[in-house]
């Protein structure tokens, strides 16, 4: 599989060759919905609670007698059935995340890269290096290249200067190749990917 590389003035920068088993599988929605599920589970804060019984302020005192009021029988206000008094199986804090295998989510990432590849919206580019961290000049690049909300991915670091310049660009995103994720990926219109970037995904997936 060979696709076009460009450079960020969209300059020629000759071709690289794709590996099929990483950019050119059928992509499947269930693989895809899993390992999303999966990171958007993992990075829930988990931090909700209520007082329990417990843990409301109130006094123990028996709040009336037991016998001859011709109400029901209670002891104390910080009964759930009160207005104040704790809830009653409420939420506590606790992790919302769930175990999926490295294999599967190996899998998940092949899928979201060919899935991009499949819709034409997958871009190689020579390099992310800037001379200077001038976010007017990336700013008039990606303009150019008509890119709205990118992923930019790079080798296994990122050039200092061109995160510093595409820090402030609404719908640009930055990320090492180690960084790369589905849900990223997917929710990109486009994904760029520098051949260092390429070379250190395959690495990574095979």
């Amino acid at each position: 599989m060979k696709l076009d590389v460009i450079k960020l003035d969209a300059g020629s920068a000759g071709s690289v060759d794709l590996d099929e088993a990483i950019f050119g599988l059928e992509p499947r929605k269930d693989i895809l919905h899993r390992v999303v599920r999966y990171q958007l589970a993992k990075r829930q804060a988990g931090t909700h609670k209520v007082k329990t019984r417990s843990e409301v302020s109130y006094s123990t005192k028996k709040i009336y007698r037991q016998k001859g009021t011709g109400g029901a029988r209670h002891g104390a206000r910080s009964a759930p059935i009160f207005r104040g008094g704790g809830v009653y199986k409420g939420p506590t804090p606790r992790s919302h995340a769930h175990d999926l295998t490295k294999k599967f989510r190996k899998l998940g990432l092949c899928h979201a890269l060919s899935a991009k590849y499949a819709a034409g919206e997958l871009v190689i580019i020579d390099t992310a290096d800037m001379a200077s961290a001038k976010t007017g000049e990336l700013a008039k690049a990606v303009k150019n290249l008509g890119w709205k909300r990118a992923l930019i991915v790079d080798g296994s670091e990122v050039n200092a200067n061109f995160a510093l310049a595409a820090r402030n660009i609404d719908g640009v995103n930055v990320l090492p190749s180690q960084g790369a994720n589905v849900y990223d990926i997917l929710k990109s219109d486009t994904l760029v990917l520098t051949k260092a970037g390429v070379e250190a995904l395959e690495a990574r997936l095979k």
